[in-house]
């Protein structure tokens, strides 16, 4: 069992910038990826990385402004999120791809750990 903790939520003001960080208990070759979830939405993809990190693809409502990134030796994966918009604000999910280390997935079925999940409040 792997288990995934986020942290680096907060309230923030429209433009202003957040990093967060998901720390994994494992260091295995898994890809990785960020999702949210805003009130009465569904959960919806951010952006994912390879084990490798030489990959990493984005949503077209945060390409530009947000950037995955990871560090192997620490075992955690960050999100850092610029230009904030109030239409941002969600709680945010990372998620482990246990089933392959290459791809880059962005579907929530590609996914077999979750964590918590850190609130994000981006105010206008």
């Amino acid at each position: 069992q792997v288990q995934l903790v986020e942290s680096g939520g907060g309230l923030v003001q429209a433009g202003g910038s957040l990093r967060l960080s998901c720390a994994a208990s494992t260091r295995r070759n898994y890809g990785m990826g960020w999702f949210r979830q805003a009130p009465g939405k569904e959960r919806e993809f951010v952006a994912a990385i390879s084990w490798s990190g030489g990959n990493t693809y984005y949503a077209d409502s945060v390409k530009g402004r947000f950037t995955i990134s990871r560090d192997g030796a620490k075992n955690t994966v960050y999100l850092q999120m610029n230009s904030l918009k109030p239409e941002d604000t969600a709680v945010y999910y990372c998620a482990a791809d246990a089933r392959s280390s290459l791809r880059v997935a962005i579907s929530i079925g590609e996914y077999d750990y979750w964590g918590q999940g850190t609130q994000v409040t981006v105010s206008s």
